[in-house]
């Protein structure tokens, strides 16, 4: 399913995508079944470092929420594709990240007045901490040019939204360890090692892993949890629609 504009540049900005996870070495195998099943849904938008979007962004995450809370399906997952920018380093691509993060949380919570959900934590130090939006926990993985990682290395920044419930399923069939350990076969086929910053939610927090930029214990998340950075991102909102 996408969902970007009949425009040619995005639409082959898209399907550019869709040949990215598509090859044979890509190794998240969940995101492979996304895109066979039509369950991967991708907006275009336009500057990771803008609000311009944002206000597009937050309605189809809350689709996607409400629409799994409807059919708990598998693999079903949200890709934002930012034409800009298209050159940054890792840290710089991991401020921009939770710049946008805390922005569309900040609109879910105050402007459409979604829940967050319970079951996980909005604190970023909880290792049962996930976002929230439309009333469902999800995870972020970032991609950029810039990326370490070739996993995570797309010719323009990504952020890959996934429902955490679905990892609940696969736990609860007893299928995520074997989808888990297939992921991690193949990553290292593809980058020579394992990603160092993987680690099961419960664990250790999830949020040192959405940039895919390594960090050390010392790392602080930026997040200001639901509603803490409300009022600079507005306005930057404002500015960019003017």
């Amino acid at each position: 399913m996408t969902i970007d504009n009949p425009e040619a540049g995005e639409a082959d900005l898209a399907e550019r995508f869709r040949t990215f996870i598509r090859a044979a070495d890509f190794p998240c195998v969940g995101a492979k079944s996304a895109l066979s099943r039509d369950k991967m849904r991708i907006l275009i938008a336009r500057d990771l470092a803008s609000a311009w979007d944002d206000l597009r962004i937050v309605p189809e995450l809350t689709r996607l929420a409400a629409d799994y809370r409807h059919t708990p399906e598998l693999f079903q997952t949200l890709v934002v594709i930012f034409e800009q920018p298209d050159v940054m380093a890792e840290a710089v691509f991991e401020r921009f990240l939770w710049e946008r993060v805390q922005s569309l949380s900040d609109k879910d919570a105050l402007w459409y007045g979604s829940p967050a959900d319970t079951r996980v934590s909005d604190d970023p130090e909880d290792p049962h901490f996930s976002l929230s939006f439309g009333g469902e926990a999800f995870f972020v993985v970032g991609l950029h040019p810039g990326a370490s990682r070739p996993a995570r290395r797309f010719e323009r920044p990504v952020l890959v939204f996934n429902l955490h419930d679905q990892f609940e399923q696969l736990r609860a069939q007893n299928r995520y360890e074997k989808l888990r350990g297939s992921i991690l076969d193949r990553d290292l086929a593809l980058a020579g090692s394992i990603n160092p910053m993987l680690a099961r939610h419960g664990d250790t927090s999830e949020a040192a892993q959405y940039s895919g930029r390594q960090v050390g214990p010392e790392w602080q998340c930026p997040y200001a949890g639901r509603g803490g950075g409300a009022g600079g991102n507005d306005d930057e909102t404002l500015r960019d629609v003017a």
